[in-house]
């Protein structure tokens, strides 16, 4: 594990903006590495508003959307919302159809199948449109590359409308608009959105335009929150006033859909994690495992009781899901083992019988063995089809571009991307892929980095720092929880392995007769021997409360140990 810490930030700054914002300089370091300096960018982050959105109009297209849905509506045209199969595509399907026949009933959703029909805006979808009447599609979380299925469908009548926030080839989609702050030409002042993010824009100015407010769009923002939290898109700007007002709709007046997702859950409130490893593995096991669909039914539902139903089976669609990704991961890791791959600069692996569901999570999970960039691929029809997923800051869509001789097409971002490729050109694709990012990757990348915000002592843990360390929340990238680093730390004589095979680590920590701390650390279980007879150690580690038997106290939530 590669320990970093983060440049000390200017020192005036710090001071300057300590004394605007009355509070100790740790507190403002933490903010100004955040790129928060003044007291108004301050206020922007800890009491994000809905005023702090910007006007939908500024998206180049999105004047040209909202006149063609609306002209629609008047023609009483049939409406299409189709979009991608993942937790973002759902969501944003489930947004604008539900924002849409609030007030207008001719309106449908199409979800591709994950395995008929692949990834993105499909030909079967867009014959579904021509066969069933229907003349204006909008695309979600898909399409920006689409420049042929556009094509076909303009030859049958049928316009689109993409909402899309991944990055767009060479040429645009000749589509009545194409609604993507990442397009050259857009100069939207912020460009991380998400595709429910997207979706969210047009919905917001489709209701400027019929002189609704935001507080009208207030129930739709448990999905965008869920897309924010699913896609890991960095939680700035406009994202974090969107998934903090997402979770307070999560947490007081949540969907009927989510609600019996999370009525087993026993916290008292949900946070962004929560979210990313409770709500989204749900709504994404139904594309998976069934189809897309379910999500769609479950988060437009308003019957509780069906709600609950549909929640029932995507349920078991997860357990099936957990079930399939840990054998192919271990089959995966043979796999490397057989090849003797384990040195190599990347991990490519194939079998014709993974489930294509599930090969994301499984290129996820070979990254916590093998820490490189990792393609998964398998059969789909009479080509592969893959997977791919990076190491921070490596840009695995560059890698892609440099190989694309090979591939029949590919699509995503610096962190992760789906591809599809002939069979016969799988040896020389994996060859080739191998080849550029060993030559373009520094070898640090290769080994996982702990980001250190600050070095404190632990007489500087208190509940008021506690207190304001939880109005940084939501935390996400470009806002991850800080981390601590505190030398010359031991254990009291607590320190035990804990958990099944004593995969983990309990300790109780002081600093030169500071008060004690209780810490854990997850899977730092054989890191035991470093703890033991008083022996000074450096550790690494977030503040976390701990709540037992009704009292809640500050633990430690140990990330590494080193010997001092």
């Amino acid at each position: 594990m590669r320990w970093t810490t983060k440049p000390k930030p200017n020192s005036e700054k710090v001071k300057a903006l300590a004394a605007e914002l009355k509070v100790d300089e740790l507190i403002a370091t933490l903010l100004v590495q955040r790129g928060i300096e003044t007291f108004e960018q301050a206020r922007q982050f800890f009491r994000p508003s809905l005023d702090d959105l910007h006007d939908p109009y500024l998206m180049k297209d999105m004047d040209k959307a909202v006149k063609r849905i609306e002209t629609a509506i008047e023609n009483n045209e049939n409406i299409l919302v189709f979009g991608d199969y993942d937790v973002d595509g759902t969501t944003a399907v489930s947004l604008v159809s539900g924002y849409l026949r609030s007030f207008y009933p001719n309106v449908a959703t199409y979800i591709p199948d994950r395995y008929d029909e692949g990834y993105g805006i499909s030909y079967q979808g867009i014959d579904f449109a021509e066969d069933n009447e229907f003349t204006l599609i909008i695309a979600l979380d898909c399409g920006i590359k689409s420049v042929d299925h556009i094509a076909y469908a303009n030859e049958r009548n049928i316009d689109f409308i993409i909402c899309d926030h991944h990055r767009p080839g060479d040429m645009l989609p000749e589509a009545v608009a194409v609604l993507d702050p990442k397009r050259d030409d857009c100069t939207y002042p912020y460009d991380e959105l998400c595709g429910c993010g997207v979706g969210f824009k047009l919905v917001q100015a489709l209701a400027k335009n019929r002189n609704q407010t935001l507080d009208d769009l207030l129930i739709y923002l448990d999905l965008v929150a869920t897309a924010i939290a699913a896609d890991i898109v960095p939680i700035t700007g406009e994202n974090r006033v969107l998934a903090k007002f997402g979770l307070e709709v999560i947490n007081s007046n949540p969907r009927p859909g989510i609600k019996a997702l999370v009525q087993n859950v026993k916290k008292k409130t949900l946070t962004i994690t929560d979210v990313v490893f409770i709500i989204a593995p749900r709504i994404n096991a139904a594309g998976r495992i069934k189809h897309g669909n379910e999500a769609v039914a479950l988060l437009t539902e308003y019957d509780l009781d069906q709600a609950e139903q549909f929640a029932s089976e995507i349920e078991q669609y997860n357990s099936d899901r957990k079930e399939l990704d840990k054998q192919i991961t271990i089959e995966a890791l043979a796999q490397i083992q057989e090849n003797g791959e384990q040195q190599k600069f990347t991990t490519v692996v194939y079998s014709e019988n993974w489930h294509k569901g599930v090969i994301g999570i499984v290129a996820s999970r070979l990254t916590e063995t093998h820490y490189r960039p990792t393609i998964v691929f398998t059969k789909s029809g009479d080509k592969l089809a893959a997977s791919a997923r990076s190491v921070k800051d490596f840009d695995i869509y560059n890698a892609l571009e440099a190989c694309a001789q090979h591939l029949e097409q590919f699509g995503g971002h610096m962190y992760a991307a789906g591809m599809t490729l002939k069979e016969e050109n799988y040896a020389a694709f994996k060859e080739a892929f191998e080849r550029v990012v060993e030559e373009t990757i520094h070898p640090d990348l290769l080994v996982p980095e702990i980001t250190i915000d600050a070095e404190i002592a632990l007489t500087d843990i208190n509940d008021k720092l506690m207190r304001l360390l939880r109005q940084f929340e939501p935390f996400g990238p470009q806002n991850m929880t800080p981390v601590f680093m505190t030398k010359n730390v031991v254990d009291t004589g607590y320190a035990k392995g804990i958990g099944a095979g004593e995969e983990h680590l309990k300790l109780f920590v002081k600093q030169n007769g500071s008060p004690g701390f209780g810490a854990i650390g997850f899977g730092l279980g054989n890191q035991l021997h470093l703890t033991q007879n008083r022996q000074p150690m450096t550790i690494c580690y977030c503040i976390d409360e701990n709540e037992f038997n009704g009292t809640v106290s500050l633990q430690l939530r140990l990330k590494d140990i080193k010997p001092a």
